[in-house]
């Protein structure tokens, strides 16, 4: 296997506007990170992912674009950004920008002129989105049937042009038509900027729909995402991303794209190595479906089973001829203590979750907040909600009329990206000690009690426990990031556990109880290798004759592998 310096990484992803306000405008900004970045660093983590920093009017909290080369005046100025940016390579931390191409805002330059048939430039942007005539007799009716991810037709009417646009997510987000070449070209020179500037890498959303169908087919008669397949993936996916891939060979950086719908088999032709190669790496979807059905509104009870089969299934025909991503959280996601764990049990649980993934192989991600336990909001009603996914997901249950409308507000309160866009809790201070202003969003009540300054007080807090779990990584790396996977005990429903098997023969074994409730060790005893050096554990000590409720161990054996 390839070695390489973004397989190791540690990234922390902010999402600016809720990690820390310095200015004291209610809204997170670059100065709230410059002055975080010794915290930042001292996680043990080796990079910072930014969600969206780019001028935007906000729609989609800056996944619609207005100007790529610009930051958002809400987070500060590009001079800051720069500040940011040396701030943190001097602290060893590299930079990760996220790149959303396949879609800009309706108030970008390029789509304004697009629509305006009376701009001096509309001949050259013309045909940067994609239009449509309408059907029928009257030239109203939608060009095709296809369906945004915001539920809702995909096409939008513009009066300037008189034609409809494709928008597969909210309105205000026109997609891109990557079949043009001088959109193409417009895409590699973003990039170019950014990396030029110094950054190491994009995350690219949503990338693989980039590509649609020629002619832009009806999709089958679905509910829901209607036309998907005419776009995931398109025909020319591959080649435009292998135009895109000609960028980074002039840079040392990396791409890691984020696919829905994703599967091992579908990623592998996109990140296996070697030649034809079109990302390092890929976020997928399927980690995040242990307590729900494809996405988390449509509810079910969290089942260990189902996320060791996806583990599994990644872990192995991925390993040793292409790279994973592993995240537990990110700005898409409820907090994972509250979904895949217990806020009775938050701390013992939260360091039990941590325990799960950092040790596999993998580029590791965590999401601000995730590090000090934080938790899902306490919504009340629906004005408490933001996020236009949410009423999306309202609205696409009550047409179904199969929840009450009890269970469809806790399925939204549990499931909705809200969760993860309250205020960082810095402190028990006023706001959390995100802002000394008013805070744009909620700060969760609990955060008198969860914030970052008590976690550094408590030597047992999931703070010094991510820290300690970090060093153990980079420590322990030939097993941690390289080694083969090897599960143990598949079949029980509450304790996961695993092997990591380094070349050399070095054994790392990870064992948790993923229950909230005592469950007899024999069995888990049994996988601790003779000779073994006990790691780290949240209760403290080794395996006894109950495992805890939500209690873990990592140990590790030199040439262990024949024991």
């Amino acid at each position: 296997m390839t070695k390489k310096w973004f397989k190791e990484l540690s990234v922390y992803q902010i999402w600016p506007r809720s990690f820390c306000d310095g200015n004291g405008d209610g809204v997170g900004d670059l100065a709230g990170v410059l002055g975080k970045l010794d915290y930042i660093a001292s996680l043990g983590v080796d990079a910072i992912w930014f969600s969206p920093l780019y001028v935007s009017p906000q729609k989609d909290y800056g996944y619609d674009i207005a100007d790529y080369y610009n930051i958002n005046p809400e987070y500060g100025t590009m001079e800051q950004f720069r500040e940011v940016l040396d701030g943190a390579h001097e602290r060893g931390l590299k930079v990760v920008m996220d790149l959303v191409v396949n879609h800009t805002s309706d108030q970008h330059e390029w789509f304004r002129k697009s629509a305006d048939p009376s701009d001096p430039e509309h001949e050259k942007y013309r045909d940067f989105y994609i239009w449509r005539k309408g059907r029928g007799a009257d030239g109203k009716g939608y060009p095709n049937n296809w369906m945004s991810t915001f539920p809702g037709p995909a096409w939008e009417w513009n009066e300037k042009r008189g034609e409809y646009y494709l928008h597969l997510f909210a309105v205000e987000q026109p997609d891109l038509n990557h079949d043009n070449p001088a959109v193409r070209e417009e895409v590699k020179k973003v990039m170019r900027f950014w990396l030029d500037m110094g950054v190491d890498g994009f995350r690219e959303d949503v990338i693989t729909y980039i590509s649609k169908r020629e002619g832009l087919p009806n999709g089958f008669p679905i509910p829901v995402m209607r036309g998907m397949e005419h776009y995931s993936p398109g025909p020319n996916i591959h080649k435009y991303l292998l135009e895109y891939r000609e960028v980074l060979k002039d840079y040392d950086a990396f791409q890691l794209g984020e696919a829905p719908a994703m599967t091992p088999k579908k990623a592998l032709q996109y990140v296996t190595e070697g030649a034809g190669q079109q990302l390092d790496m890929m976020f997928q979807f399927q980690t995040m479906e242990a307590d729900c059905i494809v996405q988390p509104h449509v509810r079910t009870r969290f089942r260990l089973r189902k996320l060791k089969r996806v583990y599994r299934e990644w872990q192995h025909k991925l390993f040793g001829v292409a790279w994973n991503t592993n995240y537990l959280e990110n700005h898409d996601q409820p907090r994972v203590i509250s979904r895949y764990g217990s806020e009775r049990f938050r701390v013992e649980s939260g360091k039990a979750l941590a325990t799960l993934y950092t040790f596999m192989s993998g580029t590791h991600f965590i999401y601000q907040g995730q590090e000090i336990g934080m938790t899902n909001y306490p919504f009340k009603s629906w004005d408490d909600f933001t996020d236009v996914a949410t009423f999306c997901a309202k609205d696409l249950m009550e047409k179904t009329h199969l929840f009450t409308k009890k269970k469809l507000f806790s399925n939204c309160a549990y499931a909705s990206r809200d969760n993860a866009r309250t205020c960082v809790q810095w402190s028990a201070e006023k706001n959390a000690g995100f802002t000394t202003g008013t805070p744009w969003f909620h700060v969760n009540p609990n955060y008198t009690e969860v914030n970052v300054a008590a976690a550094e007080e408590d030597k047992n807090s999931i703070l010094h426990y991510y820290r300690a779990l970090l060093a153990l990584r980079k420590e322990f790396k030939e097993a941690a990031i390289y080694g083969e996977c090897r599960e143990r005990l598949a079949a029980s429903g509450k304790i996961f556990a695993y092997d990591k098997v380094a070349e050399d023969g070095g054994v790392l074994a990870v064992i948790i109880n993923m229950s909230d409730k005592p469950v007899p060790a024999r069995k888990a005893r049994g996988l601790v290798r003779e000779g073994a050096k006990h790691l780290i554990g949240n209760y403290g000590g080794s395996v006894a004759d109950v495992l805890k409720p939500y209690e873990a161990h990592v140990f590790y054996t030199p040439n262990g592998e024949t024991k």
